[in-house]
């Protein structure tokens, strides 16, 4: 005002004020006087704090609706500075009347700049800056604004009763509510008696399409303003708003979910709003949903405020639980009282937890969970909640670290009083703890320091299955399956079972009416006859439990792990000739072949879920066939094609076990076909080849060629010659196999190429260098370590090497040379001696005899 009237402008002509103002600023940037210099300055500050507007509130009317409801006020009614309607109206000595705090800001500005502090109207210089506050003026001021707050809440109310209200409406209507609300917090009451809340919080339940994302988040902000009125909160929550705004957390609009969550924060000040707010389906787990989200940094610490406020709520520590806050039952569980405790650990033995939480709870809780095991009051609960935590693999360490094995061995063998729930929880703990390797075989499993893998765990496993419910039972056996199935718990396991005759407790449940029963029975029988096979086909022949399995193979009605065991236990376990022809015989035969061709077609088509599991079981029962090769069943071998069958078994993605057990099928055919063939070129009548031969390979042709290994006519797709079979790539292939039990399987069938005792050893390995065998193996020797793998390639070199062709040709790999020598220093006794004829045979030492190394039998 006073640049206005040095100027000789009104000082409401702002447009002609500014235009001075640059001019007189551009005259003045490039004077070198200091007094101009700092008339600039003031001048810069002037200006940069033209447009900041002092902290008055008053009412702004929205410019269109002011002539239908706006009552316009007094022109004294506004102050001469901000040219507001004023709130707090304050008179200067010279009589003028100013809002509060714009005047404050003036003499503020004033002292700042070094001048005395005058009226902005008059110009006068003030000798006191006392404030009066004008009473009468204010008063009046305040009949005004309620006089308009009046009309303006009857032009609300008839815009929201509307049937159809226009969306400009009511968005209007939305915003005069919220500045009703915030610049007059004492006319609220107006608002509430009116109605208005009642009818936005209708309109918030509405499902009309012209209620968009705009109109919500007004329609929360004026609720979330209002709401600091008592008496409209509570109408807001008899209406059920908590149901629309909860609906409004998964809105497209972040405005929205902030009003959402501001309001649900507004509501859970008080302890009976934060349980009306939990009780709403699916707020909890909406408001989690926010927590920890870095995209929306605001929202989520809003939600994390309305958390915070729920979790004094003892009532609502489980559906806050039950949503992923876990906070206050962890806290009430580490820290609470022992009824305190207890409750919060039957809420953990309760809940449906993911993995993460399973986790993150036991970390927090499991040695607690454990001390409460001791106190009789609290073992139910917390059995319970560690038979829950302990469904999740990963917490196995945590829980035996905690020492939770000794805890629960004592409930399950020595507690008297514990009841047969508290049993059968125990065990089904335990059996989830063991049912991966790795963190208990080392842990005491009793407070006498034994291992779960000890003659007196073992021992009192199985007294276990004659005296407890059903259900202990079931734990019990997965218990030792679990046990059992550790490479480093199951030799013990095994050898005590056997030694506490507890294989006769195990076979009784072969046969139980229960499912369940069964189930752990075949595979914990299938798990021991891996290692203790002869043993355990002791105790089952007396009780013509072979026939069992074979029914068990061939029923479709059950389970397709039992028939899979069934398999595989026959498949471990040593049969003699006669049990073979009687197990085996030619239908069987047919079956298995028949389900091994499903399974590979299975796989090929994916039409159905591969049974893998059986097809190691079924395998397994042909090698027994394999073993025992003759003339009476040559005919069997020829009409299924048996070494086809292997074959086929490595030509597709399988179990390293499946690969494994089909190459040494095709070995015991090859080694069969050889034998055959030795006898028929033995004979007095040299044949072009065996009787039994022609007999699996069909009638011989007119003018028959010579198989290079055999020596004889093999018709193509031989089922014992690998040559004519193409086996031998399949095989070749193995050799690049990461599970050196199938690599050593793989060598082994095709070293029957090249036995010693062979007429055709040269044309047999030639044969080999033709489908890249011999690389393949010394490239496999060169990489293994001493052991029997090594022994086997090592031998197989050791033929190869006496070709003179082939041994010239290694004699430069210098790779090959250096593996040789380590096997020599460093091989068993066998891969030493073949070492060191491979050696020999390389040149690169001398024979004993200052010659290559005779031939030798293999084994």
């Amino acid at each position: 005002m006073d640049l206005a009237r040095a100027l000789g402008i009104e000082s409401d002509n702002h447009n002609e004020l500014t235009e001075q103002i640059k001019q007189l600023k551009s005259d003045l940037s490039q004077s070198s006087s200091v007094s101009e210099r700092r008339i600039l300055t003031s001048l810069q500050r002037i200006l940069d704090t033209w447009s900041v507007v002092p902290d008055v509130a008053a009412l702004n009317w929205d410019s269109e609706l002011e002539e239908d409801c706006h009552i316009l006020p007094f022109k004294n009614f506004l102050c001469p500075l901000t040219k507001q309607v004023m709130k707090e109206p304050v008179v200067l000595e010279s009589a003028q009347a100013y809002e509060r705090k714009a005047i404050e800001y003036w003499f503020e500005r004033c002292l700042e700049d070094g001048r005395d502090p005058t009226c902005p109207v008059t110009g006068q210089v003030l000798k006191s800056l006392e404030l009066k506050p004008n009473i009468g003026l204010a008063g009046a001021i305040e009949e005004w604004v309620n006089r308009n707050v009046e009309v303006q809440v009857s032009t609300v109310v008839e815009t929201l009763r509307k049937e159809n209200p226009e969306v400009d409406g009511l968005d209007k209507a939305l915003d005069i509510v919220f500045k009703i609300s915030e610049e007059h917090p004492s006319n609220r009451y107006r608002v509430r008696n009116a109605g208005v809340v009642l009818l936005i919080v209708k309109l918030l339940k509405s499902s009309s399409k012209s209620v968009g994302t705009i109109l919500r988040s007004k329609a929360l902000m004026a609720l979330l303003s209002m709401a600091k009125d008592e008496e409209s909160k509570k109408i807001m929550l008899e209406e059920g708003v908590t149901k629309s705004v909860i609906h409004s957390l998964i809105g497209n609009s972040e405005k929205e979910k902030e009003y959402a969550v501001k309001l649900l924060l507004e509501f859970c000040i008080d302890e009976a709003y934060c349980k009306s707010v939990a009780s709403e389906k699916g707020a909890l787990v909406l408001l989690s949903s926010m927590t920890g989200n870095l995209e929306l940094p605001a929202l989520s610490n809003l939600a994390d405020e309305v958390f915070k406020k729920m979790e004094r709520i003892e009532e609502i520590v489980q559906p806050l639980a039950a949503a992923g806050r876990f906070e206050p039952l962890i806290n009430r569980l580490c820290q609470g009282s022992d009824n305190v405790q207890i409750e919060m650990a039957f809420l953990v033995g309760k809940l449906t937890l993911t993995n993460s939480c399973k986790e993150h709870i036991a970390r927090q809780c499991a040695k607690v969970l454990v001390e409460l095991l001791s106190k009789p009051a609290g073992r139910a609960a917390s059995l319970k909640a560690l038979y829950n935590l302990s469904g999740l693999d990963d917490n196995a360490t945590i829980l035996v670290d905690s020492a939770l094995l000794p805890a629960l061995t004592d409930i399950l063998f020595k507690s008297h009083d514990a009841s047969p729930e508290l049993k059968e929880l125990a065990a089904a703990t335990i059996a989830n703890v063991v049912s991966n390797p790795g963190c208990w075989e080392l842990a005491s499993a009793d407070k006498l320091g034994h291992s779960m893998q000890s003659e007196s765990i073992v021992s009192s496993l199985l007294g276990l299955l004659s005296g407890v419910s059903p259900q202990c039972q079931v734990s019990t056996l997965r218990i030792l399956c679990g046990i059992a199935s550790s490479p480093q718990a199951a030799e013990s396991v095994a050898t005590h079972i056997k030694s506490g005759d507890g294989i006769k407790y195990i076979i009784q449940f072969l046969e139980h009416p229960e499912v369940e029963h069964r189930t752990y029975a075949f595979r914990l029988t299938r798990i021991l006859s891996e290692r203790i096979g002869q043993d355990l086909a002791y105790a089952l022949k007396p009780f013509d439990k072979l026939v069992l399995f074979k029914d068990k193979i061939l029923d479709n009605q059950s389970a397709n792990c039992e028939r899979s065991d069934a398999a595989c236990i026959l498949a471990n376990i040593q049969l003699s000739e006669e049990e073979v022809k009687t197990l085996l015989e030619a239908t069987f035969i047919k079956w298995i072949v028949i389900t091994l061709q499903t399974h590979k077609s299975s796989f090929n088509t994916r039409s159905s879920r591969p049974i893998s599991n059986i097809a190691e079981g079924l395998l397994g029962l042909l090698l027994h066939f394999t073993r025992s090769v003759n003339p009476q069943t040559l005919g069997m071998v020829r009409e299924q094609r048996l070494m086809t069958i292997f074959r086929d078994q490595l030509s597709f993605p399988s179990k390293a076990r499946v690969k494994q057990l089909a190459a040494h099928g095709l070995k015991n055919l090859s080694e069969a076909g050889r034998s055959l063939c030795a006898e028929d070129t033995g004979s007095p009548t040299p044949r072009r080849f065996c009787a039994s031969l022609v007999f699996i390979c069909g009638k011989p042709p007119p003018e028959p060629t010579t198989c290079p290994i055999h020596n004889t006519p093999c018709e193509d797709d031989s089922q014992l010659c690998l040559l004519k079979s193409n086996c031998i790539k399949p095989l070749v292939d193995l050799l690049a196999e990461e599970d050196t039990n199938v690599e050593i399987a793989a060598v082994e069938a095709l070293s029957t190429l090249i036995i010693d005792t062979s007429k055709n050893f040269k044309r047999g390995v030639d044969e080999l260098e033709r489908e890249g065998a011999l690389d393949a193996v010394v490239d496999l020797f060169t990489e293994v370590r001493p052991g029997l793998l090594q022994e086997r390639t090592v031998w197989m070199l050791e033929r190869v090497l006496r070709v003179e062709g082939h041994s010239h040709r290694y004699s430069l790999n210098q790779s090959l040379v250096r593996a040789l020598v380590e096997a020599f220093k460093h091989g068993n006794a066998n891969a030493k001696r073949h070492a060191q004829e491979a050696l020999t045979n390389l040149k690169q030492i001398s024979g004993l005899s200052g010659k290559a190394s005779q031939p030798r039998a293999r084994r």
